[in-house]
């Protein structure tokens, strides 16, 4: 999640105003995106020498510290521009990015045992194993399920047509920084953890998504070990792209891509497991805050069918602005099904984490999956 804050100053030119970078030292997560810091910096700089800004985004007063004096407004766009038109030290041939959707494609009839979008997905994200990676894994698990019934009460009243569905989102495959014995860069968690937060689930009759993050390996290498899991009805399936790692690059040092023929893979994948098992719909939730993370997103399959309903989760942090800003970019440039959101509890993240209200008013369309982390 890379956030480079850039504040508007006056204008010495009558058209481009003149952009000041902050250092981001008080934005980055030095557990997770220190090491980006350097080459935010840079793809900053760069920006500055070679072209002006484009249209500043609307900010509100919750965006006052970002601000400059009074009639000054948030740049975010030349931001965006340049932080998300590739992963760091790759070069790449960019898809043409289209404009941002103003009309959301036509969608397929869901079918009346799916879960989207008459219900809003409400996840806690992590896994129990490590109290850094998310709140699944911050509290113990008594408190954690007391705080995420809370929180998907308060979901529900801030949007009563849409009520909330509860979900533990496990990490089930960790990117590492090691090789491990086979050299893929990823640790398998087995029945002890998936199991334990499947049974934790269960006793509310909550949902469980499994996320992959594959390392050095593949979507198609990772999947078949979950599907005895994801054959049960509550249990879902999530890809993160960022630790999706091409051509030998280490997870955590790089930021990594998923290309929509593995997407659609999975979806091919679930597709089979519904017909074969008469399951509900299973839903897939993709990760994406750069645009390279994801590539080719617009070929992305939509069952006409609805076996698979598929959530592009824009999972950037930073100010409400900031996050806005971003999900212009990689949400409402490549518009795919339905939309997600990723929320981050602590404040070195998120400046201020919005409330269920003001997610609601912000973004279009409204999100229907929303992670805490």
């Amino acid at each position: 999640m890379l956030v480079a804050l850039w504040l508007l100053q006056a204008a010495p030119h009558p058209t481009y105003p003149v952009l000041h970078l902050t250092q981001p030292k008080e934005w980055v997560d030095a557990g997770h995106v220190a090491p980006y810091a350097a080459a935010i910096l840079r793809r900053a700089r760069a920006e500055l020498r070679t072209a002006p800004p484009l249209e500043p985004i609307a900010a509100t007063p919750r965006d006052i510290r970002l601000w400059r004096p009074a009639g000054t407004a948030l740049a975010l766009e030349g931001m965006t521009r340049s932080l998300l038109s590739g992963s760091r030290g790759i070069s790449r041939v960019h898809e043409f990015v289209p404009p941002v959707a103003r009309v959301w494609p036509t969608l397929p009839t869901p079918r009346s045992d799916a879960l989207l979008p008459a219900r809003r997905i409400i996840a806690f994200y992590g896994n129990q194993k490590s109290t850094r990676m998310g709140i699944l894994g911050e509290f113990p698990p008594e408190e954690m399920m007391a705080r995420l019934e809370r929180i998907a009460a308060q979901w529900t009243a801030a949007d009563p047509s849409t009520p909330a569905a509860p979900a533990l989102h496990l990490i089930a495959t960790v990117a590492h920084g090691a090789p491990g014995m086979d050299g893929k860069y990823r640790i398998r968690h087995g029945p002890d953890v998936i199991e334990q937060v499947i049974g934790w689930a269960a006793t509310r009759g909550w949902l469980v998504i499994l996320d992959i993050q594959v390392g050095q390996s593949t979507i198609a290498a990772e999947l078949p070990r979950l599907l005895p899991y994801l054959a049960r009805p509550n249990v879902h399936l999530a890809l993160d792209p960022e630790f999706a790692m091409k051509d030998g690059r280490l997870p955590g040092q790089y930021i990594g891509t998923v290309d929509a023929s593995e997407v659609n893979q999975a979806i091919g994948v679930l597709e089979h497991l519904v017909d074969s098992l008469h399951l509900p719909p299973k839903v897939v939730v993709v990760h994406r805050f750069t645009r390279d993370m994801l590539t080719n997103a617009r070929s992305i399959k939509v069952d006409p069918q609805g076996r698979v309903q598929v959530v592009i989760d824009m999972d950037g942090f930073g100010t409400p602005g900031g996050k806005l800003g971003i999900w212009r970019q990689v949400i409402l440039r490549w518009p795919v099904q339905y939309t997600g959101l990723k929320l981050f509890t602590k404040s070195r993240n998120d400046t201020p984490m919005m409330e269920p209200s003001e997610v609601l008013e912000r973004f279009w369309p409204a999100p229907v999956y929303i992670q805490y982390q």
